[in-house]
Order: C-alpha cells, then structure tokens, then sequence
C-alpha cells in the first residue's frame, strides 16, 4: 500500500516523530522511506553589507538531521534515501514526492495550531500541494 514514502524532517521533535512513524509505516509495507530536510536556504550578512553563505547554517543542520534519521531507519531495517533540497520546504517535500512517486507523505503537526496554521505552515503547505496522500503525523 504505502511503500514510497517521504517524510519531512527538520531537526525538532515533531519531525523526529513524524520519522519514527514513517519508518515504522515502511517497516511494515517493506518499502522505501526518502527523507527530505525542510530548511530554507539561509545566508547572513556582515557588518560591512557583504553577504556569505552561512557555512554552518541550516544545510550544515540537514546533513546531521538527515545522517541521524537514515541511520535509524538503517537499523529499524528499512531502505532509506535522502535528499538535500535547498529550497522551500514544503515545495521540497513535494518535488521530492512526485520525482519519486510516492504513496504516502508523512509530516509532523508543528505549526497546525492557532496563527501559523492560517499564515501557512509546513504540514498545511504540503497537505495543499502534495501528489499523493498525506499524513500529519500527532506529536503532541
């Protein structure tokens, strides 16, 4: 049923349990989980005006998070591929979804309460764009 799965994660607590979801989701179907980081891309400015790429930044960030969750998922014994995307993260998560074809997308539920849910949040973005089903995983 589900056996393409992506999972968004973004180093909080929410993600991380969207992902041990998902990857219990996948463990049971014996598909493939492809975790995609939901970060936007970030640089900074110096005292003088020029702008860097911020070297430790949020892609430094989603190489760990990404590192951490597909080695759980190694462990829990399923296939796992990541994918850097540096854009948007709801966008991310649903390119990544359609390039892969996924079945289901597994999102945490930070941001569904009070204000940011109607300025927009992440699992609200992807429930609106997503091509395929979308779970918004409860994290509390």
């Amino acid at each position: 049923m589900f056996e393409t799965v992506v999972v968004g994660a973004d180093g909080s607590s929410t993600a991380a349990e969207a992902a041990r979801q998902a990857i219990e989701l996948v463990k049971l179907t014996g598909g493939r989980l492809h975790i995609v980081p939901a970060y936007k891309p970030q640089g900074f400015r110096s005292s003088a005006g020029e702008e860097f790429s911020n070297a430790l930044d949020s892609a430094s960030l989603a190489e760990s998070v990404l590192a951490d969750l597909a080695s759980r998922a190694r462990i829990a014994g399923v296939e796992v591929e990541t994918h850097g995307v540096p854009t948007d993260p709801a966008k991310a998560i649903c390119d990544v979804a359609d390039q892969v074809g996924a079945d289901l997308i597994v999102v945490g539920n930070k941001g569904m309460k009070g204000v940011r849910r109607v300025l927009g949040s992440v699992p609200n973005s992807v429930a609106h764009q997503a091509p395929c089903a979308v779970m918004i995983a409860f994290t509390a």
